[in-house]
Formats: C-alpha cells, sequence, structure tokens
C-alpha cells in the first residue's frame, strides 16, 4: 500500500507496486542482521542434530528402544558387579583323619556313623562325616533363641568355615524337640553368616554329645552330668573331621572366638 492509504496501481506484470525503503545508514539494518543469523545459527545447528541422528532413527522408533535397553542392561550389569553379593569362600576340607585318638562320637574321635538331611530349599541326605570343618550347634527341646546364635554364625563366617544348627529330638520332661520351622527362624536371627539348619531325625549327634536325661557334661566332655541343658551346645569339628572340643552353654567373648579360629589352623 501507498503511504497515503490507496491501493498500489498494479504493474505490467500484474502485480501490486511495492514501495521498499531503503536506509541512508547501514547501522538501521543491524537489528535485521542479527536475526538473521540467529537463525541461520539454529537452522545450522538442526541439520547437525538431524545428521548425528539419522542412523538412529532410519528405522523408526526401534533402534533408540533398543539402544536404551542395552545401555540400562549394561549400567544395571556393572553395579551389580560392584555392589552385589559376593560369593562364599567354601571352607578347605581336608581327608578325614585316618588314625583318630578316641572312637567315634567321642572327643578326639570323629563324628559319628550316619546322616542327617540338610534342610535348604528340598532336603538333601548327608554324611555326618561329611560335617566339617565348623560348629556344629544342637538346640535342647524348648530352647529359646539366644544372641550366641548369631555370635557363632559371626564367627565362623568370618573365619570361612561353617556352622549347622540341629535341634534335640528327643523330648525333655514336658518339652518337645525343636520343629524345624522354629529352628530355621532361630537360624534367621543372624545378621552376618547363614547358619545351615540340619534335621537329625534319629538324634545321632544328640545322643552323642549330648546325655540324655536332661544334663550336659563340662566343656570339652561329652556324657558327664553337670549342668541342666537349657542352651545350645557346641560342637567344634576340625577340617580332617576330628572333634576338638564340645562345649555346653557357649558364651560370646573372647573366648569363643579363639575357639572357632583355632578350628581353621586344625
Amino acid at each position: 500500500m501507498r503511504p497515503d492509504g490507496d491501493e498500489p496501481e498494479p504493474d505490467d506484470y500484474g502485480l501490486p507496486r511495492v514501495d521498499v525503503v531503503v536506509p541512508d545508514d547501514a547501522r538501521a539494518l543491524e537489528r535485521d542482521m542479527l536475526a538473521y543469523r540467529r537463525e541461520e545459527r539454529r537452522r545450522r545447528r538442526r541439520q547437525r542434530i538431524r545428521r548425528a541422528a539419522r542412523p538412529l532413527t532410519r528405522f523408526g522408533v526401534a533402534i533408540p528402544i533398543i539402544v536404551g535397553a542395552l545401555l540400562i542392561a549394561l549400567l544395571s550389569g556393572a553395579l551389580m558387579t560392584a555392589f552385589g553379593p559376593k560369593p562364599a569362600p567354601r571352607p578347605t576340607i581336608a581327608q578325614l583323619a585316618p588314625r583318630p585318638s578316641a572312637s567315634p562320637g567321642e572327643v578326639g574321635g570323629l563324628l559319628p556313623d550316619g546322616s542327617v538331611d540338610l534342610a535348604v530349599g528340598e532336603r538333601t541326605p548327608t554324611a555326618l562325616r561329611d560335617l566339617r570343618p565348623g560348629v556344629i550347634g544342637i538346640v535342647p527341646p524348648g530352647y529359646e533363641c539366644e544372641g550366641v546364635i548369631a555370635e557363632l554364625a559371626g564367627r565362623t563366617h568370618e573365619n570361612v568355615l561353617n556352622f549347622w544348627l540341629v535341634a534335640d529330638p528327643r523330648p525333655a520332661g514336658d518339652e518337645q524337640g525343636m520343629p524345624l520351622k522354629e529352628l530355621k527362624a532361630c537360624a534367621g536371627t543372624a545378621h552376618y553368616g547363614k547358619p545351615l539348619v540340619l534335621e537329625d531325625r534319629e538324634g545321632v549327634l544328640a545322643e552323642a554329645y549330648v546325655p540324655r536325661g536332661g544334663t550336659a557334661g563340662t566343656a570339652g566332655t561329652a556324657g558327664t552330668a553337670g549342668t541342666a541343658v537349657t542352651a545350645v551346645t557346641a560342637v567344634f569339628v576340625r577340617p580332617d573331621g576330628v572333634v576338638g572340643e564340645v562345649v555346653p552353654g557357649p558364651r560370646a567373648g573372647p573366648e569363643l572366638t579363639e575357639k572357632v579360629r583355632a578350628l581353621r589352623s586344625g
């Protein structure tokens, strides 16, 4: 349109006339030049992004999803490797002592003949003489789980030994042997180290190391009359299968730690 508001007359080509104003000073075009350069930078930036993403977008959205899933899997694997649980080292098992100084079932001798069931998932029959090296905790009827269970679990774990828990199935007065479910709950009180739960239906271990009649022997002696059995009895088994000591009612402390540590050296 013309400055006076009238419609311009068309030229010979049928197009309206356009008033073009040419400034006297080129500095008046500076704002337009800055806007033009910004638009050019945006255009070049968009082109670079499209070129970089072209291999990923060639097949649609499938490739970006697959790449993202692979990155997540790699990151998860790295985190699990760095912070996940480490496999527990296995205790060193030696050959059974050929000529122990005592008969089986006594201190200085091998564990008795027979087998028990390892109650981890499905029951697994296990020979008694394969329970080495480590500590066997024999739980009496009516036993109320004590902190010494967690203590033994922790001390055996840090010394790369086993710790088994087994209930004495023989009744004592009105008390019956601890059910397997309660024995597993007692084992679950250990926060460092994991006791392995055994089921000894015949009571072979209790018969050998916890005397019948509700009495327990003194430390290192099985079958001698003493105090009433109200606590766990700990049987210390060396790597060669020899029972080094039987401790009724063990108590947490440096002495117990030293007894466990001595098993590792055999």
